[in-house]
């Protein structure tokens, strides 16, 4: 079941974690444990390409955003860092 799935259709899965046989809890236990670790993995991969735009230029990431007011790279890495935002949701989603 997709995430979207788990997030349209919420009530349902309440609704057999109410049923009392178990499966419902565990279902949701198993869904909630696959949430938890994919979002450790995207925000990991995430830090990851970050890391790399700052290693990968020539110049301070940092010093030009902070010191010298660049909100032209800052417009970029926050393009960046969306564009892989949605890479990675979608490589989650499957």
């Amino acid at each position: 079941m997709h995430l979207i799935e788990v997030l349209a259709g919420g009530s349902s899965l309440l609704a057999a974690a109410e049923v009392g046989d178990g499966m419902g809890l565990a279902l949701l236990g198993r869904h909630l444990l696959a949430a938890i670790a994919f979002s450790a993995v995207g925000i990991a991969v995430l830090g990851l390409c970050f890391w790399g735009i700052k290693r990968l230029l020539p110049f301070s990431v940092t010093k030009e955003i902070e010191e010298d007011h660049n909100v032209a790279l800052a417009i970029i890495i926050a393009a960046v860092i969306l564009g892989m935002s949605l890479i990675i949701a979608a490589a989650i989603l499957g």
